[in-house]
């Protein structure tokens, strides 16, 4: 009955209409990303309302940071999302088990590893930004503790990505859900009762993160075979060849990433010589686009778990139609709430704060970046899709130079043509243009070659 009811809430992918399982599958996944990008802007928001916009921008600003140094092993969560819906479209229950394995090693490693270099490189990168002098301190605070938690977010990352592989978004989402409200309530305890400030905002992240590590790890030895008798410690071992496959599928994905950090990183510096308003006004409204970038990459998740088991499971003209709906659901769906939020702005951002200043510079970056920001569908969700094909470098190049290349030259010159706030930013919409229309069309060829070769492979055999 346990597994039965389990099975419930896994999705078939394989078999019967797509739209809705879609759907289905997404939305879980986007109310999780809200939920996990609220950890951050619950802190924000505390502090800001208790505390002065130095720290604001000291909690605020860490974003590209952190993703810098999470991106590579995110990268690889990816990879293992779609190596194991492979086998699972397959029916290969014993590829299946020894990837779960590998995954379970592979969370612990890299979780420790991130802890230690964030810890240390904390300092040395906020001086690269040239983070202001009255915030660099208090964001070095953040920066080390948070970090302590980073063994806690691998194990979440890793052991959603597994859930899934298996079609369960629900039950992750639930986990995040618990370990929000925790960190709100501890956030508030820490900061409002016993005033500890940003160290207090931190300590209670590093706390929920662990709360949602256990919660997940619960889930996970719940499920049924072959997942759950994966994840006994006694069992675990390092399958080689699988670990191959994720690396080779997830470490350009987590290359691109950290590209794609570092060039938000160059674009934070020049935003922090605007001062600490500037940075302040900029990390509340950019809260707001990781909460709207998840529904994004909700969708490409969505996209790498249907077209893995159909590319598996042989059914080529089903994985093109997932690539068409979950672009459409995309840009839809993100669009809309893009612009809702652009046209309450400034009810948004009093969340964050009431300065006049921090608002202004809130809404410039509402209406330069966040209303165009669905064009990042363009390249995501087909950069994925090859992804779920075996083709990771491609997509890679392509964001890179579509994204990355064109915002640093942009960071370069921008001020010899418009020194504005809005002038610096403009290279946001910019760049998802030019990068969608690139992996766009790469995506079709990729896929045009990978389904003939199959086609002429399955009438030879």
């Amino acid at each position: 009955m346990e597994i039965r009811s389990r099975e419930k809430k896994q999705v078939d992918m394989i078999h019967g209409p797509l739209s809705g399982k879609i759907l289905l599958f997404s939305i879980p996944l986007i109310a999780s990303g809200i939920l996990q990008q609220s950890f951050n802007a619950i802190d924000v928001a505390v502090i800001g309302h208790y505390s002065t916009t130095q720290a604001i921008a000291a909690v605020g600003s860490n974003g590209p940071i952190i993703s810098i140094l999470v991106n590579l092993f995110l990268g690889v969560a990816v990879g293992a999302n779609a190596v194991i819906a492979t086998y699972l479209g397959q029916k290969n229950h014993n590829s299946v088990r020894k990837s779960v394995s590998t995954v379970a090693i592979i969370s612990l490693v890299s979780g420790f590893l991130l802890m230690f270099l964030g810890i240390t490189l904390a300092r040395p990168i906020l001086e690269a930004m040239s983070a202001p002098h009255d915030v660099i301190d208090l964001a070095e605070q953040y920066l080390r503790i948070f970090f302590c938690g980073m063994p806690f977010m691998m194990i979440y990352n890793f052991g959603s990505a597994i859930m899934r592989s298996v079609g369960d978004t629900s039950l992750p989402f639930y986990s995040l859900l618990v370990s929000t409200l925790c960190n709100l309530f501890l956030d508030w305890l820490f900061v409002a009762v016993f005033n500890l400030g940003v160290p207090g905002v931190a300590w209670a992240t590093v706390i929920s993160t662990g709360i949602n590590a256990a919660i997940i790890v619960y889930f996970l030895v719940q499920e049924s075979d072959p997942v759950a008798l994966s994840l006994s410690v006694r069992k675990w071992r390092l399958s080689k060849p699988d670990l191959k496959k994720m690396l080779q599928i997830g470490v350009p994905a987590g290359l691109q990433g950290m590209v794609f950090s570092i060039s938000n990183i160059f674009i934070q510096s020049a935003i922090n010589s605007f001062g600490a308003d500037a940075i302040a006004g900029s990390s509340a409204a950019l809260t707001f686009e990781a909460y709207c970038y998840y529904i994004i990459t909700s969708f490409c998740a969505a996209v790498i778990a249907f077209t893995g088991q159909n590319y598996g499971a042989g059914n080529y003209d089903r994985c093109k139609r997932v690539l068409r709906i979950c672009m459409l659901y995309s840009i839809v769906i993100g669009g809309t709430c893009n612009l809702l939020i652009a046209w309450y702005g400034d009810t948004c951002i009093s969340i964050f704060s009431s300065s006049p200043e921090v608002m202004r510079y809130a809404t410039i970056r509402f209406h330069t970046v966040l209303v165009f920001q669905c064009l990042a569908s363009f390249y995501e969700i087909p950069g994925s899709y090859m992804r779920a094909l075996g083709y990771s470098v491609t997509p890679m190049l392509l964001t890179v130079f579509g994204t990355c290349v064109l915002r640093l030259g942009w960071v370069a010159i921008f001020r010899g043509i418009d020194s504005s706030f809005h002038g610096l930013l403009i290279i946001y919409p910019i760049s998802w243009t030019i990068t969608g229309i690139t992996v766009m069309t790469a995506a079709l060829i990729v896929q045009h070659k990978v389904f003939k070769r199959k086609a002429v492979q399955t009438t030879i055999s």
